[in-house]
């Protein structure tokens, strides 16, 4: 017994134990790297000629785990996954996913809710043009230009819900899209002005309640976001009804029509617009009240 070398004591136990986690490895219920180290230790602790066989089985199941991402491994599901974990392999943990999703983003400023915003930017001066157009009373150029003004509106109504609907908010989107609203409501309002068709007050009211809104947002940005209500959508909608039947050449009852269609868009301007302000207050005090809380809640 003297002469048994002492890697031959275990017997048949080890070599049951280096098998099993040769098994196991195989199997893929461990880890690679965790099936080599424990068929590494039942080899030593082992039959001498399981050990290697065992360590095979290991280092197979270890590739095999690392390479088809089965058992704890689990497979990427999806593209973007599968590229995250190239980069930590490569070039340290989530560069190269940083990297893609960086060049997403920047492949998505031409997407189709940012190239509807630019075609409103581009409709305002293409609207103007026809609007005054041979002295800005001609029914024909007056009904090209209500068709450049249409078009802008009802693009307006589709790019905000595709970049919602379809993930393809950007920061271009986010200040683009506020400006052509703006613009070609404001370009419209101004050569109705200009050419004696509405009232220069009814202009300064839309136009003053629009930029002091936009402006109210921005002051109160850092206590929250001033959501859009029914009431400021039904407002839009009214003002570009109004706004479009005024740029056209109508006369008889669909030119009183018209009159009170923008009466309505002013009372809901007006409305709106205090309602905004109401609601902004609101959030500026309740902002300031949470964090005088949590100051004094720190310096408790």
């Amino acid at each position: 017994m003297t002469g048994v070398p002492a890697s031959a004591a275990g017997g048949p136990s080890g070599a049951r134990r280096a098998g099993a986690g040769a098994a196991s490895a195989a199997s893929g219920k461990v880890p690679g790297a965790a099936a080599g180290r424990a068929a590494a230790r039942s080899a030593e602790g082992g039959a001498t000629g399981a050990g290697p066989g065992a360590l095979a089985g290991a280092g197979h199941g270890g590739a095999a785990s690392g390479e088809t991402g089965t058992g704890v491994d689990e497979a990427p599901e999806s593209v973007d996954d599968a590229q995250g974990d190239d980069a930590q392999g490569e070039d340290g943990p989530g560069r190269g996913g940083k990297l893609a999703a960086a060049a997403v983003n920047q492949a998505s400023v031409w997407n189709i809710a940012n190239l509807l915003t630019m075609l409103r930017l581009v409709l305002v001066p293409a609207f103007v043009a026809l609007m005054l157009a041979d002295g800005g009373y001609d029914p024909a150029w007056r009904s090209l230009a209500w068709a450049a003004f249409a078009i802008a509106m009802i693009t307006d109504l589709f790019d905000g819900h595709l970049a919602r609907a379809y993930n393809l908010v950007t920061d271009f989107g986010k200040i683009a899209d506020p400006i052509a609203d703006k613009a070609i409501m404001g370009a419209a309002l101004i050569c109705l002005s200009a050419l004696g068709d509405l009232p220069w007050w009814v202009t300064g009211v839309i136009l003053g309640r629009e930029l002091g809104i936009t402006l109210l947002r921005f002051l109160v940005i850092r206590y929250g976001v001033i959501p859009a209500s029914r009431g400021g959508k039904l407002k839009t909608l009214t003002q570009g009804v109004a706004v479009g039947m005024y740029v056209l050449a109508l006369t008889g009852w669909l030119a009183t029509l018209r009159w009170w269609v923008m009466a309505a868009a002013v009372v809901l301007t007006v409305v709106t617009g205090l309602d905004y302000v109401k609601q902004a207050i609101v959030l500026r005090r309740r902002g300031i009240a949470e964090r005088k809380a949590a100051l004094e809640e720190k310096e408790a």
